[in-house]
């Protein structure tokens, strides 16, 4: 149904183009650079870029960008720590264009956002010479007009819309008052209503009940083309199949053969451990997310059985990781789930269990992790994960551990991940199931150092 709907929007604005699905030609596939959102990393872009391969696309021509410190300041203009400012954010995606357009020899790129990444692409475009340099710009739920429109709250942050930095992007480009510029083509891609930060009420910035000032309608920009993707949360602006759908349709003018990853041998892994805070390893100097490398961090990969998540064998794959961080190359087997175990000073032992690969990918990024105070008290903590998107009851068939998830309240898409701690002891399977997907793990002790993450791909 969702499926359908999308085509009869796309229909209406004028995305849909006459002509049987084809691989694009040669011309029809320009470098495309993936630009994540705030705290986010380049690895959710893994399923977009697979769909791309799945078309036909080169596997040289699709770059997904990492932002060392991902996280926006609290005040744009006020040196934070571990934080990256909007003028070093497109200072970075600007110095990674120059790099994919020296690599590829082409003459421009395609820039495709989630978030706050659509912020960079648009002051890269307006303000840091990009407008010559991208010939397509697509932005997946970013805030255009803010997160909130408050006058006097936080208008120093990059998400206010009454705020310098909003104002000033979103200032008249023309006599048309549009909010855009050419010769770059533009798409921006939202939800209906099911997008967290593009409501109207104030509740997920922890203020219910008070107006934000912004509307379903706040990632929309005038004089872009503006789609709206039918029930999708924030995160599936940029990464669901529908969103995929409009992309390649939007960059290419023809509908793509499959919005299904197509299997691929062999399945070469590999990808980066990250860890936390301002120097990973440095315990005392944090706990936010960073995507900078963990050296001396230990992997140690095992296939499990899919029932039961119990290891089968010894280790398939182990390194300790040097200065880039980069833990593979791995060649996995189809069809077989697996557990990869970090180990690193200051950190709990990570036990992360992921869903077989269909292809291969080198954004298979895993993160170190560190217990929270307050489940210091548990057996065991197990933490299920949806990078790509969050969790909707009233939209979602899902468990964990049997039951429904914590966390997640009984209406809207506003929380990616929902946490068990056991007051058992005893290691165990432990289950969770997404819309089909279905992942097993076990309940390795929190008194021992460790820490499980059961994470979604889809």
């Amino acid at each position: 149904m969702l499926h359908r709907r999308l085509l009869l929007v796309l229909a209406a604005t004028g995305l849909v183009l006459a002509g049987c699905a084809t691989t694009p030609s040669s011309g029809d596939q320009p470098p495309i650079v993936f630009v994540h959102g705030n705290g986010d990393t380049a690895a959710l872009w893994q399923t977009t870029i697979w769909r791309f391969e799945s078309n036909g696309w080169p596997r040289e021509r699709l770059h997904a960008i990492d932002l060392p410190y991902p996280l926006a300041r609290d005040e744009d203009g006020k040196a934070q720590p571990g934080r990256s400012s909007s003028a070093e954010h497109m200072a970075y995606l600007k110095a990674e264009v120059d790099k994919v357009l020296q690599a590829t020899g082409a003459r421009q790129v395609v820039l495709v956002a989630n978030s706050r990444g659509g912020y960079a692409v648009r002051n890269y475009i307006y303000n840091g010479g990009g407008a010559s340099r991208v010939s397509h710009a697509i932005l997946g739920g970013t805030p255009n007009h803010g997160v909130w429109a408050i006058k006097g709250f936080r208008e120093a942050n990059e998400f206010s819309g009454t705020g310098p930095f909003l104002t000033a992007l979103n200032a008249s480009k023309n006599a048309a008052g549009d909010e855009v510029t050419g010769p770059v083509k533009w798409l921006t891609l939202r939800s209906d209503n099911n997008d967290k930060f593009a409501q109207p009420d104030g509740v997920w910035i922890g203020s219910k009940g008070t107006p934000t000032n912004v509307s379903f309608e706040g990632p929309a920009l005038k004089g872009a083309t503006n789609l709206v993707l039918p029930r999708v949360d924030h995160r599936e602006t940029s990464f669901s199949p529908a969103a995929f759908e409009a992309t390649y349709r939007f960059i290419t003018g023809k509908t793509p053969q499959t919005t299904t990853i197509q299997p691929d041998t062999p399945l070469v892994l590999n990808g980066k451990i990250t860890g936390l805070g301002l120097r990973p390893t440095d315990p005392a100097s944090g706990n936010y997310s960073n995507n900078l490398p963990l050296p001396g961090a230990q992997l140690a990969v095992y296939a499990t059985d899919a029932a039961t998540g119990a290891r089968v064998g010894s280790a398939v794959h182990s390194k300790t990781v040097g200065a880039d961080g980069l833990w593979g190359p791995f060649t996995a087997q189809p069809g077989t789930q697996y557990e990869f175990v970090i180990s690193a000073p200051g950190y709990a032992t990570t036990h992360i269990y992921r869903s077989p690969f269909p292809r291969s990918s080198k954004l298979i990024h895993l993160r170190a992790d560190r217990p929270a105070e307050a489940d210091k008290a548990a057996k065991s903590s197990i933490t299920l994960t949806r990078p790509r998107g969050y969790f909707d009851a009233t939209r979602d068939k899902m468990s964990f551990d049997g039951k429904a998830l914590p966390g997640v309240p009984p209406a809207g898409a506003g929380v990616s991940s929902s946490k068990i701690n056991l007051s058992q002891d005893g290691v165990r399977p432990i289950a969770a199931e997404f819309n089909g997907e279905k992942i097993t793990g076990r309940t390795w002790p929190l008194a021992d150092g460790h820490l499980v993450v059961l994470e979604l791909t889809y």
